[in-house]
C-alpha cells in the first residue's frame, strides 16, 4: 500500500517560520483533507510536497523511503500530482486545450521528434472524459471559462500516473453539476488506490468526501481525526482556536440619493443589458451560479469589457470606456481572480497596497517612501493583513492575505462605489467574516457596494437586496427580509424547481440552510 508522510517538517521565509515540526501522512486510496485558516500553513506544506519549496528540516518519506524534490517536475516522477487554486498558474494561456492537456508529453518527449496530433487529441478526449467535461479541443486556454480551466487541469493531473493527487480549493470555480462530477471522479480515482490531500474551506465538502482530517493552526498541526468523528463546529473552532460568532446582517437605514446608476450596459459576454441602482450605503447583492454571467457583468460595469451605456456617481454622467475611466470616477473593483487581475503577486504588500493612490504619495514626482511605509503599516493593521513587514512579496502571504491585500489598495482612493466578485473565494471563515465587517464599514461612510457571489448565505448575511441573476438576466429582486435560501435558489435555477431542491439539501447538511 502507497503511503506519503512527513515527519517534522519545518519551513522559515526569512524570520518568520511558517511551519513548525509538522507530522503529516495520506494512504493510498484515501481522501485526506487538510484543514486550517489562511496562513496556517497548509499550501506552505503542500508546495513542498508538490516540489515548489524545499524544506528547511525534517523528512518526506514515499512508501518508508526518504525522498526531496528540488522541483515540481521530480515530484512528478515520483508521483505526486498537484491542481492548484489558482488555475491561471498552471495553464499557459496562449496554448489550446489538447495542449494543456498533454503538456507533460511535451516535456517529457524528444525536442527533435514528431509530434502526433492525432494521438495527443485521442488522449486529450480521454481524459475530459475521465472527469465528464467536453470541451472545444482547439480552444485557446485564454478563451476558457474558469470552470473549464480548473477542468483542464484535475484531467492532466488525473493522467500524471500519479499515486497522490492535491486537490487545493477544487471546487472554488465550479458549478454545483460540476463539483458533482469533481465527486465522481475523486470516487474513481479512490477506487484506483490513489491517495489525495484535499484543501478546502466548505465544511460541507470535507464531510461529504474525506476520510480524514488534519487541522493545522499558527504552522502546527493541532488534531488529526477521523472525518465522521467531529462536527463542523468542532472543526471551525480547533481551525479557529476559538469559537466563532458568525457576522449577521444588521439592517441599514437608507437615503433616497443614489450613489450608483448604470442604464442599459451592455454584457457583450451575455449579450444581455444591464441597469442598476444603488443608493448611499446600500449593499446590493447579485446571486447567481457558476456561468450565469455575473463575472462578465461586473467586469463590464468597470469598463473592463468594449460595451456600451451610461454610468452614474452620485447623479452625475460619467464616460466609462476602460477600467482606467472607471477608476476616475470613483469605482472600485475586487475581481474573482485575484492573482490574474486583482495583485502583482511579485510586489510587496506595500507596494499593492500604495498602486491605486500612487500619485498621493508622490505629489511632487518623487516617492515619498516613508508615508508609503507608514501607510501600509496603518492598513495591515487595520485589515489584519498577517506578514513580517510591509515589505513582504505576496506570494509568501496565504489566500486570505492576499485577498485582504486586493481590497484593501483600494482604501487610498476616495472612491464612491466598490464593485466586489467572489470576494471571499477560497478564504477561510475567519477571513471572510474580516471582509463582511469591512463592507459594512464603506456602507456606513455611505460607499455604494455591489456584491456578486454564488454563495448565498452570503447575501443574507451582508446584501440588503438581493437581485438573481439567471442566464445574464436579473430575473428576481428581494430584499434582504424577503429572502431566504428557497427563494434565491429557485430564481438562480431559472425556476428548476428539482435542482433548487437538490442545493437547498446540500446548504442544509453543510448548516448554511
Amino acid at each position: 500500500m502507497s503511503l506519503l508522510e512527513v515527519r517534522k517538517i519545518s519551513k522559515s521565509f526569512g524570520q518568520v517560520q511558517v511551519l513548525k515540526d509538522v507530522d503529516f501522512s495520506v494512504k493510498a486510496g484515501e481522501v485526506h483533507a487538510l484543514l486550517g485558516v489562511n496562513g496556517a500553513g497548509k499550501s506552505t506544506l503542500v508546495k513542498i510536497l508538490s516540489g515548489d519549496y524545499t524544506k528547511d528540516t525534517g523528512k518526506i518519506q514515499l512508501n518508508g523511503e526518504e525522498v526531496s524534490f528540488k522541483n515540481p517536475a521530480e515530484a512528478k516522477k515520483n508521483g505526486i500530482a498537484m491542481v492548484v487554486q489558482e488555475v491561471d498558474t498552471a495553464l499557459i494561456s496562449n496554448l489550446s486545450v489538447v495542449e494543456n492537456l498533454t503538456l507533460d508529453d511535451t516535456l517529457s518527449g524528444s525536442p527533435f521528434g514528431a509530434v502526433s496530433w492525432k494521438k495527443r487529441k485521442r488522449k486529450a478526449v480521454e481524459l475530459l472524459q475521465r472527469v465528464n467535461k467536453k470541451i472545444d479541443l482547439n480552444k485557446l486556454v485564454s478563451q476558457c471559462s474558469l470552470s473549464e480551466k480548473q477542468m483542464i487541469l484535475i484531467a492532466r493531473a488525473s493522467a500524471a500516473n500519479a499515486s497522490f493527487i492535491i486537490f487545493d480549493e477544487p471546487t472554488a470555480p465550479l458549478s454545483d453539476s460540476e463539483t458533482k462530477q469533481l465527486f465522481e471522479v475523486i470516487a474513481g480515482l479512490k477506487n484506483e488506490g490513489i491517495g489525495m490531500i484535499y484543501i478546502s474551506h466548505r465544511m460541507n465538502e470535507i464531510k461529504k468526501i474525506a476520510d480524514r482530517l488534519t487541522i493545522m493552526r499558527d504552522g502546527k498541526v493541532v488534531d488529526v481525526q477521523k472525518t465522521e468523528d467531529l462536527s463542523v463546529e468542532e472543526i471551525i473552532s480547533k481551525m479557529l482556536g476559538k469559537t466563532l460568532k458568525s457576522a449577521d446582517y444588521t439592517h441599514r437605514e437608507l437615503g433616497s440619493k443614489i450613489a450608483f446608476e448604470v442604464k442599459d450596459v451592455k454584457v457583450p459576454e451575455t449579450g444581455s443589458s444591464f441597469s442598476l441602482k444603488v443608493k448611499e450605503g446600500e449593499v446590493v447583492g447579485i446571486a447567481g451560479l457558476v456561468g450565469a454571467g455575473k463575472s462578465e457583468t461586473a467586469n463590464a460595469l468597470f469598463g473592463a469589457s468594449r460595451t456600451k451605456g451610461s454610468w452614474l456617481i452620485n447623479g452625475i454622467e460619467k464616460r466609462i470606456h476602460s477600467p482606467l475611466d472607471a477608476i476616475h470616477a470613483g469605482i472600485s473593483f475586487v475581481p474573482e481572480e485575484r492573482r490574474k487581475s486583482g495583485i502583482l503577486i511579485d510586489f510587496s504588500v506595500k507596494d499593492n497596497l500604495s498602486l491605486p493612490a500612487i500619485k498621493s504619495f508622490s505629489p511632487y514626482g518623487w516617492l515619498q517612501q516613508n508615508k508609503e511605509r507608514d501607510s501600509a503599516l496603518a492598513q495591515m493593521k487595520e485589515l489584519g493583513i498577517s506578514a513580517s513587514s510591509p515589505l513582504t512579496l505576496l506570494k509568501h502571504l496565504s489566500g486570505g492575505n492576499q485577498q485582504k491585500v486586493s481590497i484593501g489598495k483600494w482604501l487610498n482612493r476616495e472612491s464612491s462605489v466598490f464593485l466586489f466578485d467572489e470576494p471571499t473565494k477560497g478564504i477561510d471563515v475567519g477571513a471572510k467574516n474580516d471582509v463582511f465587517r469591512l463592507i459594512a464599514s464603506l456602507a456606513e461612510e455611505k460607499k455604494g457596494i455591489v456584491y456578486f457571489t454564488s454563495e448565498f448565505d452570503e447575501l443574507l448575511q451582508i446584501a440588503d437586496r438581493i437581485l438573481v441573476m439567471y442566464d445574464g438576466e436579473i430575473i428576481e429582486e428581494l430584499t434582504n427580509a424577503e429572502a431566504s435560501h428557497e427563494k434565491i435558489m429557485q430564481a438562480a435555477t431559472g425556476g428548476n424547481t428539482v435542482e433548487a431542491t437538490d442545493r437547498i439539501e446540500q446548504l442544509s447538511s453543510s448548516g448554511k440552510a
